[in-house]
């Protein structure tokens, strides 16, 4: 049995995330891990149950085993409920045509039975892989206070990285005149963050007419906004000040992750008012060797430091034997990195084994030039 509900969630989690590249070959981008104990989607799903948000509909498409193991039926984010909680969309086979999810505004008009059985006034609208803590609650609340029929999250990015994102050009009052996607020549810095609020009836009215536009590329970005404006609907922006960063690609993982260390770290997790929860499993807690040296990184449950750590974000099970160094780099689970072996600037997936005497990375890179290592590698030393 379904309930009516305010305001329902839709979490676009299918992309293969590409630009990730070794990271996301055996696995859904929003299943990588993050910042030593979490996952990308972590965020979002923390986000819902912090702002009240208690029905989530996780689409799901590339890669998804790992993902689907790891959300289960929502009960890490209390989201494992008889009424709404937690649910996995894939892409099936109906009575009608059906494919795979062709793109965003496709992947929620394939799941427009979901979220008719909640009868819900709006639709959330997220995406799965970006790291950012924010109470929907209060962009709902301006949704309704301006009479919207959509609201898109926006954040103030340099002007120089405008190039790359959705552009909301904007009035005074917020309201949304233009909206350009990824334009050559931005006119202003305040870039979609790829969070929407519709009004429900027309988010399904512009989802029914995208599919029947054979020349779309059934998009939000590039259709369903753009034909929203186009057809005279008020749309506003919702300024959002915090921290957020779309991790999808290998310089913005490694940077997000940079940004949790530190005595005054950009991105804080540390505040237990809007926490964000994640799946671990139960380890042994840390061990670090009285010959072991660590300045400004993060060591998670399990990890055996008996080598040198600095600037770095360990996950759980990392072990570093003596000789062993870590330099400005994240390590993933169960990852051991043998005597002598030194690791800089590097992303180093889970079930790796860094051979002793072996290097990787190179010492003094910058984030243009960061090593990654895929999942269940052996890395040997160079023969000289």
């Amino acid at each position: 049995m379904y309930c009516k509900k305010e305001c329902i969630a839709m979490l676009l989690a299918g992309g293969q995330g590409s630009r990730l590249y070794d990271l996301t070959k055996q696995t859904a981008k929003p299943a990588v891990s993050f910042g030593g104990k979490y996952k990308i989607i972590d965020f979002p799903l923390s986000n819902c149950i912090n702002s009240g948000i208690d029905t989530v509909g996780v689409l799901t498409q590339y890669q998804p085993l790992a993902l689907n193991e790891y959300i289960g039926n929502g009960a890490t984010w209390d989201l494992d409920r008889s009424r709404g909680g937690l649910s996995v969309l894939p892409p099936y086979q109906g009575n009608g045509k059906s494919d795979w999810y062709k793109g965003t505004a496709n992947a929620i008009y394939q799941n427009i039975t979901f979220i008719n059985q909640y009868k819900p006034e709006y639709v959330l609208i997220l995406s799965g892989d970006h790291i950012y803590r924010m109470d929907y609650a209060k962009m709902l609340e301006k949704h309704k206070e301006t009479g919207a029929t959509c609201t898109i999250a926006t954040i103030s990015v340099p002007i120089e990285e405008a190039s790359r994102f959705g552009i909301c050009n904007t009035n005074d009052d917020d309201t949304i005149y233009e909206f350009e996607e990824k334009p050559k020549n931005p006119k202003n810095n305040q870039a979609s963050m790829g969070i929407y609020i519709f009004n429900t009836k027309a988010l399904i009215d512009y989802l029914v007419a995208d599919e029947a536009d054979e020349n779309s590329s059934n998009d939000f970005g590039k259709n369903i906004i753009p034909n929203m404006l186009n057809s005279g609907e008020k749309l506003v922006a919702y300024r959002f000040d915090g921290y957020w960063k779309d991790v999808g690609t290998i310089s913005s993982l490694w940077e997000a992750n940079m940004d949790l260390i530190g005595d005054d770290p950009i991105l804080n997790l540390r505040d237990c008012q809007f926490r964000v929860y994640s799946k671990n499993q139960a380890r042994a807690p840390q061990f670090v060797g009285p010959e072991a040296s660590m300045v400004n990184s993060m060591i998670s449950e399990g990890c055996v430091i008996n080598g040198t750590v600095v600037n770095s974000i360990l996950s759980g099970g990392v072990i570093i034997e003596e000789g062993a160094s870590v330099y400005d780099s994240v390590v993933m689970d169960d990852v051991i990195i043998r005597k002598g072996a030194a690791v800089y600037t590097s992303i180093i997936d889970s079930d790796s084994e860094i051979l002793a005497g072996a290097v990787v990375g190179k010492d003094g890179a910058d984030k243009s030039e960061i090593t990654v290592i895929a999942k269940g590698s052996v890395v040997k030393p160079e023969e000289k």
